[in-house]
């Protein structure tokens, strides 16, 4: 591992040791000044993020993307440093969930789930309760470039139970998942680039991964959709969706499950991660 990478990795256990040993509302203090400043100070993806949120709300003023965007940066370094000090950090939490119901009654039918997520609201609470819930959770993930900050990541999101594979493995593994009844989770809401297939995405095509719905027309696995927002620093809200693919091609599925994200991002704007180039490729 190059230096820099083991230095990553010490970095960020000193910064578990540290938030770790805190109350949640200091917790919440200290991510709500750094997002002040990150939002102040940080020009890193600021405009596509702000371009993207115009794209999506045209109708606002620049006020009110500005107030959206700076909100932004709160919710995304709180949701960093409760998932730096994990599992502390869910111990001291408030979690109500809706749909459980649908959870329970597909893990019942023996095909494995199909479940599907986004950049919303806390998805590292909804992995953590997730993984706490079914005897079986393997989300696949992306390889970070940082071996350090990769292998830190991945640690904490595995304390639960969760288990990965890294995207570019073998498929194989995936459909494994299902025939052992596991949920298998993917996000589904970034750039797909050539690869993907463009559904409406806030009223304008978006290449989007379609793997959720290749992967339930091959199983006939269910697809379920969550999302994990967040009411204040110590109470969240999961919600669980079935997605209907009655009578529905690729396409469909994949619109369908894309337009629920987006009702719930419409509601909760502030708790989208907006830095992603999500329109980048062009439909021809």
């Amino acid at each position: 591992m190059k230096t820099s990478h083991i230095i990553t990795s010490y970095f960020l256990r000193f910064l578990k040791k540290c938030f770790s040993n805190l109350s949640p509302r200091k917790r919440f203090y200290i991510s709500s000044r750094l997002g002040s400043i990150f939002y102040n100070y940080l020009s890193i993806r600021k405009k596509q993020a702000r371009k993207n949120i115009l794209k999506a709300f045209p109708q606002l003023d620049s006020n009110q993307i500005e107030k959206i965007l700076k909100n932004t940066y709160l919710n995304f370094c709180h949701n960093f440093i409760e998932l730096v000090s994990l599992p502390y950090s869910y111990e001291n939490i408030q979690i109500e969930v809706k749909g459980k119901r649908v959870l329970e009654s597909f893990l019942k039918q023996k095909k494995g789930i199909v479940f599907i997520t986004g950049h919303f609201g806390a998805w590292e609470i909804l992995g953590q309760w997730i993984a706490r819930k079914v005897p079986l959770f393997v989300g696949v993930a992306q390889k970070q470039k940082n071996k350090g900050a990769h292998n830190f990541f991945i640690n904490q999101r595995e304390l639960a139970g969760t288990k990965h594979i890294i995207r570019g493995n073998s498929i194989k593994l995936m459909y494994e998942v299902l025939s052992n009844n596991g949920l298998l989770g993917l996000v589904s809401d970034q750039d797909a680039k050539k690869k993907g297939i463009f559904v409406d995405f806030f009223g304008t095509p978006a290449s989007t991964p379609k793997g959720a719905a290749l992967f339930h027309i091959n199983t006939k696995a269910p697809l379920l959709l969550g999302v994990c927002f967040k009411e204040n620093f110590q109470k969240y809200h999961i919600h669980f969706k079935a997605i209907n693919t009655k009578n529905k091609n690729l396409e469909e599925i994949t619109q369908e499950y894309t337009s629920q994200l987006e009702s719930y991002i419409k509601q909760y704007p502030d708790q989208y991660f907006w830095f992603h180039r999500r329109w980048k490729t062009k439909k021809t």
